[in-house]
């Protein structure tokens, strides 16, 4: 039987929060500089829907601009993360990696993301995550535009019968319920209490995952 875990990547592997800042602020100056916006650059309402797809991202930050404005400013702040993350601005959670390594030799490792394709690959490539994982899907490889849909992708395509979800986001945790999957709620940094109560375990680090039963 074909077992596997599929990870999340932001605010679950990867400590997005690191570069977050950095980025939006950086996209809201040039914003301000063309008079497109006034006031502060709003991190915290990022912070709040962090997870979602970066279209809808700039849908909820900036809902006064046009759709043209906003894909320019998804991707100026798209290409300002990945130049933090070749730079090693931000990093993996603590224990990440050990725990990959160990979770490799029972599972076949999969991450499925909201995040964009050269975003994604930036970190696998900078981290060498591809030493554990098999294989990274983007929310950019289905049409629907739901994590759900996602991992049933990764499900359909790997083969795999047996397994689990881990992620910090109720749409992680909605992913696995959707594909009969164990879901894990991990409480680091965009958590809420509210999402996680819905999931079936839920860890405070990594390194937990190595004594739980996971599919």
């Amino acid at each position: 039987m074909k077992k596997a875990i599929i990870f999340d990547m932001d605010g679950t592997l990867f400590q997005t929060n690191l570069i977050l800042e950095p980025a939006l602020s950086a996209t809201f100056d040039v914003l301000r500089a063309k008079g497109l916006w006034q006031g502060d650059t709003p991190i915290e309402k990022y912070r709040e829907i962090m997870g979602v797809p970066l279209p809808v991202v700039w849908e909820t930050l900036c809902p006064m601009h046009t759709l043209e404005t906003r894909e320019e400013s998804n991707a100026l702040f798209h290409s300002k993360l990945i130049e933090q993350i070749r730079n090693r601005q931000g990093a993996l959670y603590p224990n990440a990696e050990q725990t990959l390594e160990a979770l490799a030799e029972n599972y076949h490792l999969f991450i499925a993301s909201n995040g964009q394709t050269e975003y994604l690959q930036a970190i696998v490539e900078t981290y060498q995550l591809q030493r554990f994982i098999e294989g990274t899907y983007s929310i950019q490889s289905i049409s629907s535009g739901h994590k759900s849909d996602l991992v049933k992708k990764v499900i359909e395509e790997n083969a795999i019968q047996q397994g689990s979800v881990v992620g910090d986001r109720s749409s992680d945790i909605q992913a696995a319920i959707d594909n009969q999957l164990l879901s894990v709620g991990v409480r680091f940094d965009f958590a809420q209490e509210t999402e996680l109560q819905k999931a079936d375990i839920v860890i405070n680090n990594l390194n937990e995952l190595l004594y739980l039963k996971l599919g």
